[in-house]
């Protein structure tokens, strides 16, 4: 759930939820039925499903999560340094019974049946310093943590330069996104990872898919995935409802919650 500190009354509380996704141009936007809305919630969402929180509250005291670095590791960092706390409620999660698959615009997206969650990503750019890259990985806090956390979110220089033009993306830089021009990724400290644009991709489903409302105990499959694939797979998912149940997660540990403000 997120509150708007900013906002006054009862409209201000927007729950996680992938019927409330109303925006997916520059990241994945919710919006309550008064209309109030919070953006760029997918890299918290990561953090919060990477780290298996699944009772929380984020106050926000503006309409967008603070993008920070452009990853999720500032957010385990803050999470982990204010604790989590046990519940006694069981976990539960979704589990996918058969496969769905959504196509959009010659992308892809799967949910098939697993034993554990997990998320295959593959993209594909015409530039060279991108080009053509697959990451696998089983969502568990110290996968995600070291793995999948750090991976920046990424940009092309002549995409950025079109957004200021238009008056968006004026807090965007180096600091909190991976630019890449025509002679490559120019960062001056490089790439955290030689695949870290696949790894962003594999971060950003996992934000976009913990919209569900739970973990989904499956493996999520996507072929040039964005914001608005993830969307529609996930409510595929949940439309059909022979597709899926709910489980009680016996092997994982009990719900924990957190408190977040920003």
């Amino acid at each position: 759930m997120f509150e708007r500190s900013d906002v006054t009354g009862r409209d201000n509380r927007i729950p996680a939820r992938a019927a409330n996704v109303t925006g997916l141009r520059l990241g994945t936007t919710l919006t309550n039925e008064a209309g109030v809305s919070v953006a760029t919630v997918e890299h918290l969402m990561a953090a919060l499903a990477g780290l298996a929180v699944d009772d929380v509250t984020v106050e926000v005291d503006g309409p967008e999560v603070p993008v920070m670095d452009g990853s999720s590791a500032p957010f385990v960092d803050l999470i982990r340094h204010a604790g989590l706390q046990g519940r006694p409620a069981p976990r539960r999660g979704i589990q996918v019974l058969k496969p769905v698959t959504v196509d959009m615009q010659g992308r892809s997206a799967s949910f098939l049946p697993a034993l554990r969650p997990a998320i295959d990503v593959e993209i594909e750019f015409p530039h060279a310093a991108v080009g053509r890259q697959r990451y696998h990985f089983e969502i568990t806090p110290d996968i995600f943590s070291g793995e999948i956390a750090p991976a920046r979110t990424f940009g092309f220089k002549s995409d950025f330069d079109a957004l200021m033009q238009a008056g968006l993306a004026r807090g965007g830089s180096m600091d909190n996104a991976v630019v890449v021009d025509e002679a490559g990724v120019a960062n001056p400290e490089g790439l955290r990872f030689a695949d870290e644009f696949a790894r962003h991709k594999a971060l950003d489903a996992l934000g976009d898919l913990y919209l569900a409302g739970a973990p989904i105990i499956g493996l999520y499959q996507a072929r040039k995935p964005g914001h608005a694939l993830n969307n529609i797979a996930v409510r595929a998912l949940l439309a059909d409802e022979t597709a899926w149940k709910i489980v009680t997660l016996r092997d994982a540990p009990a719900s924990r919650a957190a408190a977040a403000r920003s």
